[in-house]
This record gives C-alpha cells, sequence and structure tokens, in this order.
C-alpha cells in the first residue's frame, strides 16, 4: 500500500485524469513560464561571480533573522502544522547549510579539464525548473529549491501547496526585494497564483525543462507523468535499530530530539525504533527521562483510530504536538504532557498501521532478540513503506554498518546521529544539505542521493583525440581463460 493510499488526500495532490479535463491552458501559467524565460535568458551566459552574487541575495532572503522569524510563523499559522522554533531553526540550518555547500562551486563555465581523457565539461543550465513543494515545509522547501535552480543559472517557478502559499508567496516578495538590490529580474524566481489548482501544477511541468517534486507520492508522480525529465522523492518511514552495544542514554536523545523536531514533519523523522531486548528495559526508561511515554496496550485502538480513520492517516494528527494527539484520542491524562507517544508492535505491513509514516511525535516500538532480527524486521517495515530512503543505527560495533548497508534497501545507513537532521545534511557529516533525498529504484524514484545543485544544470563534454588505448583480449580475460579455457 502506498503512502499517498494511506492518507487523506490533500487539496493540491494531484490526479492527472483529473487534470486533464481541463480544455484550454491556463494562460497565466503559460504567461508565467514566458517570463521566466526571458529571466533565465538574462543569466544564462552570467559569470560565476554574478551567479553568487544572485544567489547570495536570494539567501540572504530568508537567512535575515526578522525575515525569518516572520516566515516561520506564517507557516505555522497558515498550515497548522510544526513549530515555530523548529522552523525558525530550519530555514536558518538548510539555507546556511546549503550555501557552505555552493560556495566555490563552479557551475558556469568550465567545471573541469581532463588531459588523460581529453574532456573538458562546460555547466550549462537546464532552463526553468518547476519546484513542487510541500505544506510540511512552506518556506525551507522552496529557499532550498530556488538557491540551486539560481546557482544553475536557470529560473523557477514554486508550485506550494495550497496551505503553503501564504509563507511562498512571503519568501518571494522578500527575495525580489534583494533581487531588485543586485540589478537581477524578480522573474528568475516566481510561484503560482492563489488558489494553487492541480491544473495549473501539471501545466507548469509540462511547460517547465526539469520538475523537482517534494511531497506527497500523488505529486511525486504526477511529476514522473508530466512528460519533462523531474526528480521526485520516495516515502519515509525511518526506522532505527538500537544494538546491544549502543550508548542507550545518547540513543535515546538523539532519537527523542529527531522525533520531537518540528512534531516530526520532516520524512527524515524516526518512525519505529528496532531494540534488542537486553536493552529494552534501559531504552524505555532513558525515552521516559525524555518525555517519551508508552501508550498502554489498552489504549492502543483508541490511538490508532485517531490517526487513522478509515485507514487514511489523519491531517488532524500530522505535525501536531503529542500532547494534542493524546488529547484527541482520549489517552490516560499522564500522556497529556508527553512529548513521544510510543506504541509496541509487532508486524508490519497494512493490518498494521502503525508499523508505517506518521508524520508526528508518535513512534513505534519494536522489541528482538538480536542484530539479525532487527535487520529482518526493519526489512519487513520497508517492504510495507520506506524502502530506498535510509536506516538510522546506534551501535558501537563498527562493522555493523556496512551490513545494513549491503543488505538493507536504503540509500543511506545514518550511524550514531540526530537522524532528521544528518540525513539532510548535517556541518558534522559530509552530505550535501537538502530537504529532497532520492530514495533509488527501491522508492521508485531516477536518484539514490540527496538532492544538489548537479541535479539542476545540464554538462556539455568537449572530447578531444587523445592516444589509442587497445587492450589484448587476454589482459581482459585471463581470469576467465584461467579458469574456464577458452
Amino acid at each position: 500500500m502506498s503512502r499517498d493510499s494511506r492518507i487523506s488526500k490533500k487539496p493540491n495532490e494531484i490526479s492527472m485524469s483529473e487534470a486533464r479535463q481541463t480544455a484550454e491552458n491556463d494562460p497565466v501559467v503559460e504567461a508565467l513560464v514566458q517570463r521566466a524565460r526571458a529571466a533565465q535568458a538574462t543569466i544564462n551566459q552570467a559569470s560565476q561571480s554574478r551567479v553568487d552574487e544572485i544567489v547570495a541575495a536570494a539567501a540572504w532572503a530568508i537567512l535575515e533573522p526578522q525575515r525569518n522569524r516572520v516566515l516561520a510563523e506564517l507557516a505555522v499559522h497558515d498550515t497548522g502544522i510544526g513549530n515555530v522554533a523548529d522552523k525558525i531553526s530550519k530555514n536558518h540550518r538548510k539555507t546556511l547549510g546549503l550555501l557552505r555547500d555552493l560556495h566555490g562551486r563552479i557551475t558556469a563555465g568550465v567545471i573541469s579539464a581532463d588531459a588523460a581523457t581529453g574532456i573538458t565539461e562546460i555547466a550549462r543550465p537546464v532552463g526553468v525548473v518547476a519546484a513542487i513543494t510541500p505544506s510540511t515545509n512552506p518556506g525551507a522547501t522552496p529557499a532550498n529549491k530556488i538557491l540551486n535552480a539560481l546557482k544553475a543559472r536557470n529560473a523557477v517557478i514554486v508550485a506550494p501547496s495550497p496551505k503553503g502559499w501564504s509563507t511562498c508567496a512571503q519568501l518571494l516578495a522578500y527575495m525580489h526585494e534583494q533581487l531588485d538590490r543586485v540589478g537581477a529580474s524578480r522573474d528568475l524566481v516566481q510561484c503560482l497564483p492563489n488558489p494553487v489548482t492541480k491544473a495549473a501544477t501539471v501545466q507548469l511541468m509540462a511547460l517547465s525543462d526539469l520538475v523537482v517534486a517534494t511531497g506527497s507520492q500523488a505529486n511525486v508522480k504526477a511529476a514522473a507523468k508530466s512528460g519533462t525529465p523531474a526528480f521526485g522523492v520516495g516515502a519515509g518511514n525511518v526506522a532505527a535499530i538500537v544494538d546491544e552495544s549502543a550508548d542507550i542514554e545518547a540513543a535515546a536523545q538523539r532519537i527523542v530530539t529527531s522525533k520531537t523536531f518540528d512534531n516530526a514533519t520532516s520524512c527524515s523523522s524516526e518512525n519505529s525504533v528496532v531494540v534488542v531486548r537486553s536493552r529494552k528495559a534501559a531504552l524505555i526508561e532513558a525515552f521516559a527521562r525524555l518525555g517519551a511515554l508508552v501508550v498502554p496496550p489498552v489504549h492502543k485502538a483508541a490511538l490508532e483510530a485517531v490517526m487513522w480513520p478509515d485507514g487514511k492517516l489523519s491531517a488532524a494528527v500530522i505535525g501536531q504536538a503529542a500532547p494534542v494527539i493524546a488529547r484527541l484520542a482520549n489517552l490516560p491524562s499522564a500522556l497529556h504532557e508527553a512529548r513521544v507517544l510510543l506504541v509496541e508492535e509487532t508486524g508490519a505491513g497494512p493490518a498494521f498501521l502503525f508499523s508505517g509514516e506518521k508524520l508526528s511525535p508518535v513512534l513505534t516500538l519494536y522489541t528482538v532478540e538480536d542484530f539479525d532480527e532487527a535487520l529482518q524486521t526493519v526489512d519487513r517495515i520497508y517492504a510495507f513503506q520506506g524502502a530506498g530512503h535510509s536506516v538510522s543505527l546506534h551501535t558501537t560495533d563498527p562493522h555493523r554498518p556496512l551490513r545494513l548497508g549491503l543488505e538493507l534497501p536504503v540509500t543511506r545507513v545514518i550511524v550514531n546521529q540526530v537522524h532528521c537532521v544528518a540525513t539532510g545534511g548535517a556541518f558534522d557529516n559530509g552530505l550535501p544539505f537538502s530537504l529532497s533525498m532520492g530514495c533509488g529504484t527501491w522508492g521508485r524514484n531516477n536518484f539514490s542521493e540527496n538532492m544538489n545543485v548537479r541535479h539542476y544544470m545540464n554538462i556539455t563534454r568537449i572530447v578531444q583525440p587523445i592516444a589509442p588505448q587497445i587492450p589484448t583480449e587476454a589482459s581482459l580475460l585471463a581470469p576467465l581463460f584461467d579458469k574456464y579455457g577458452r
């Protein structure tokens, strides 16, 4: 069962059949794209210093503290998702980290020249980028995509979620002021008008040169069917393994920090913890000291009914604090001040809804006998949902991360870190800062890395002749011949 089939359909989720019922193209969308193309032409051959100036100006639009606060407050007020303090932190950290990644990066002109191969590589823009963004991060995600697009000398048009439109519009107003300061066209950065419709979003994708889609799997699938080259992300449903060698206090702290950040709106927040039985009691005690409390089994059904009415994740719980959810489910008063609600589970799949993504501070707890069973349990969870994304591991065994990387269907193994921070790039790991994580073919994606500026550009290669390098058959096939003969 896919993520979008279990989550109540949002107003901006795109049905291709519905959108195609619109017989005529919207002239407003066509005009946006035409202005974007004209603006992109003004920087198509821009120097690296000019490009970097434009990127810096756009970044300052959200990094400036007062503007950051306004955007965070607007996002929480209009979407009802997450909390202001963490939105501020996310807007700042993700943008500052991306600027670090982009600093000194060559995206205009020759980016490499290799005399040995005779190949010179030149960075080229893709043109107009359609950026599909979710309500969970209505400021940080558009900013990330806009900066990457501008760094690669593109124009970008954002298609925000309806709830996130006001935040995106305010972000673009700030960016336009900054673009004015450096004498760049405002039409380099635009967004669809309010109300954002399915048909307008589909038309934008069709008219653009590249689609980068983050959010519901319905939107990602629509991007793939748009006829335009597209990057889309897979569904999240991260599991964390706590093995018998783990530092329990540190593991609990990292998991709770990750699970409570912005009320678990991130696709990188843990949804399950798989703990080896010998450490279960210690982990639960450590969790309790941090405000992560176990829901008594007798109340599990009531919580499930509130979270998945008719089997679909309710918008009433997405991005809400644990006490709000506890009260909605009429849980015992002792849980009304919890930071995280822990629910014990044994199975995975459609019959075990707590094994899926929850987008809230509700964490499923699995108990296993050893690391082998932990690996198998995570594999079963990902067979249901979350394949390709990432797995979190808390251990002091240096060999176990490699084993997960070799055996689980994941593109990231995050070791002893705050997962929702680490997987999207951090100042203490080497992943690119991003809010769009490719999940490989396991997650039905065409890339398996954090989306970065390289995905926003074309590469032209000049190929010069070099001295011939022709091998003999024996030099390449000797092992085969030695073992099996000719």
